[in-house]
């Protein structure tokens, strides 16, 4: 029997909605928010008031390109969290009323868990290929990086986390420093293909274990600049590929020296690398060289689906769903809801 989950996604500034039918794409459909650029950086309230403007246009669209009707819907899944609060509400709130109109079962849905389970996408019949289980995740996006277990779809355990700042947010941050505009992480991507990865070095931690930290190599490159600055009023502008290419080379080390060792410790040699920084070229291009010198098996979703997207939030639900995992109308969004 056909099983179609209607996904709906506003963790922070992205209005998105999607189909999924028995775990195939139907439809995935996103609203960007441009207002944030002018302020450097995601402002809650404008992100919850333009959720409230593009929710109904952008969940209408999602059923049209899927060419079903509301009554077709099996289940609707949502995100419960972690994100902006003001922003989770809206979503929620749509999900839970939409969900009472129409007598359909309600899925919340963990943003992160969602985010691992985007490498399970399927846009075809055919399918795709997807990892077995148990396999090892480095989850990296602006708000977490984490080592995940995953033994099943939905049983998983971390074995490793940041202490202090996200990969994505050391990107962000350090971007910011340099005085490129919001958000930065894409445009260090971008300068990065221009320079050079060895002209300047920054501190990384150096912990024991599989936990991160980024805070460190942010403050030393802030200090690196604040130096220079001092001598040389235009030492970005006149250096701005390669200090891209440097820190982005830092933070990606930083990844790869944790990923290698979870390989090594665990033993598992499937490997999925997921978040919206999974979106980044030097990324994929570490991941795959780590691949071939390790004999990996690795797993990347599409640049569409590695960002905040409605399509993996359906595709749990999905999974969810199949598990008999119904939400209850009494469950609040959670800004840091963290749980897997």
């Amino acid at each position: 029997m056909s099983v179609t989950i209607l996904g709906i996604e506003s963790s922070c500034d992205d209005t998105s909605a999607s189909v999924v039918d028995s775990g195939i794409l139907l439809s995935l459909r996103i609203a960007n928010q441009i207002v944030h650029r002018e302020y450097g950086g995601v402002v809650p309230e404008l992100a919850s008031r333009a959720h409230h403007q593009n929710i109904i246009p952008v969940v209408d669209a999602a059923l049209k390109d899927a060419a079903i009707n509301l009554e077709d819907i099996t289940a609707i899944a949502y995100t419960r969290g972690p994100g902006l609060m003001g922003a989770l509400l809206v979503g929620s709130s749509f999900a839970k009323g939409l969900s009472m109109a129409l007598n359909r079962p309600l899925i919340d849905i963990n943003h992160l868990h969602a985010h691992i389970l985007s490498v399970f996408i399927r846009t075809g019949a055919q399918g795709k290929s997807c990892p077995g289980f148990p396999f090892l995740c480095l989850l990296v996006s602006g708000g977490h990086t984490q080592l995940v277990i995953m033994k099943d779809h939905l049983n998983m355990e971390i074995i490793g986390e940041t202490i202090d700042d996200a990969a994505g947010e050391a990107f962000d941050k350090c971007a910011k420093v340099m005085g490129l505009p919001y958000p930065g992480g894409p445009l260090i991507d971008k300068y990065a293909n221009e320079g050079d990865p060895e002209a300047f070095r920054f501190q990384k931690a150096n912990l024991k274990g599989l936990n991160f930290s980024f805070s460190g190599l942010k403050t030393s490159f802030l200090y690196f600049l604040r130096d220079r600055l001092k001598d040389n009023k235009e030492f970005v502008q006149q250096h701005l590929p390669d200090l891209c290419a440097s820190v982005q080379y830092a933070i990606i080390e930083s990844l790869m020296i944790k990923l290698k060792l979870a390989v090594k410790t665990t033993g598992i040699h499937e490997i999925a690398v997921v978040g919206g920084v999974s979106a980044n070229s030097g990324l994929r291009k570490a991941v795959e060289q780590l691949s071939t010198a390790m004999h990996l098996k690795m797993y990347i979703p599409e640049a569409r689906f590695a960002t905040d997207n409605a399509a993996m939030i359906a595709v749990t639900g999905y999974y969810k769903y199949l598990n008999g995992q119904i939400s209850q109308y009494n469950v609040s969004p959670a800004a840091r809801y963290t749980r897997l």
